[in-house]
């Protein structure tokens, strides 16, 4: 007996795949990304611990000579428990907005990004919004604690800030705010960069030296320039005190990080057209 032979199966066409990837496909991609990378950690650690710990150390030192400013009727800084913030956090927020672009840059990871997900301008987007939500959360809760911890010695010469004190409530959502942005202002300098020292080094210059250098411009020329700077201009929202305190050098606090965003969204359009345009 013999047996038929078999018959190869030619199996049909299956069903019909969509391989197009939602932006909820690439929020979840980019939010895996960000949140497995060791430095988002450490940077963020140090945010959060490094302004709360220095807050705490500067408030201990100046506590008696704060106590003293305002006993002889001198203009108070309340601003001074939140100086932690004023100075790591801002680094910190500036270097993770950078390193979340330019790590992949670095690491030659942006290639299988860009297999994974071809659609550029979403994928900007998408490291965006996460970067942005994620610095605000943590921004804001380091901001609570070094109120929290800057007002232990200065309560102890009765001389704490309390929430009621003018603008107080504002400068700690404002720093949450202006963190926020300063991640977003480093991510898009990332962009256009792609290059972490190159980036993190111009970027902390404009903000830190080159903001107050250009006030030495003689005349109006100057002014201007030193308020529309990003770090001029954002950082008024994180001051205590009236909101026309400083009026006469700097734009009003809701103003100035007005025009900060302006600037920051500017930047990540360029930076957007860049990266559509220039090869990984």
């Amino acid at each position: 007996m013999t047996a038929a032979p078999a018959t190869a199966a030619h199996p049909g066409p299956g069903p019909a795949i969509d391989g197009r990837a939602g932006f909820g496909n690439v929020i979840s991609s980019e939010w895996l990304k960000i949140r497995t990378v060791r430095s988002t950690f450490w940077t963020l650690v140090t945010l959060f611990a490094g302004s709360a710990v220095i807050t705490l150390l500067i408030c201990l030192a100046a506590a008696d000579s704060y106590a003293k400013d305002l006993a002889a009727g001198k203009p108070d800084s309340a601003d001074i428990v939140l100086v932690g913030l004023a100075f790591v956090g801002q680094i910190a927020a500036y270097v993770l907005g950078v390193m979340t672009i330019s790590a992949e840059y670095s690491t030659g990871g942006i290639r299988t990004t860009l297999t994974a997900m071809p659609r550029r301008t979403e994928i900007l987007v998408a490291k965006a919004i996460l970067l942005a939500v994620m610095v605000f959360v943590i921004g804001l809760a380091t901001a609570f604690l070094c109120f929290y911890l800057g007002n232990i010695p200065l309560r102890a010469k009765h001389v704490n800030v309390n929430l009621s004190y003018p603008g107080a409530t504002r400068a700690i959502f404002g720093s949450a705010l202006y963190l926020a942005g300063l991640s977003l202002f480093g991510l898009a300098m990332g962009f256009l960069l792609r290059h972490t020292a190159g980036a993190i080094t111009i970027g902390l210059a404009l903000i830190f030296i080159i903001g107050n250098l250009v006030q030495l411009i003689p005349g109006s020329v100057g002014r201007w320039l030193f308020k529309v700077m990003p770090g001029n201009a954002g950082g008024q929202v994180t001051a205590f005190g009236e909101t026309d305190r400083h009026a006469d050098k700097a734009f009003a606090p809701w103003t100035g990080f007005t025009v900060f965003l302006i600037e920051v969204v500017v930047l990540l359009i360029v930076g957007a057209l860049l990266f559509e345009r220039r090869d990984a």
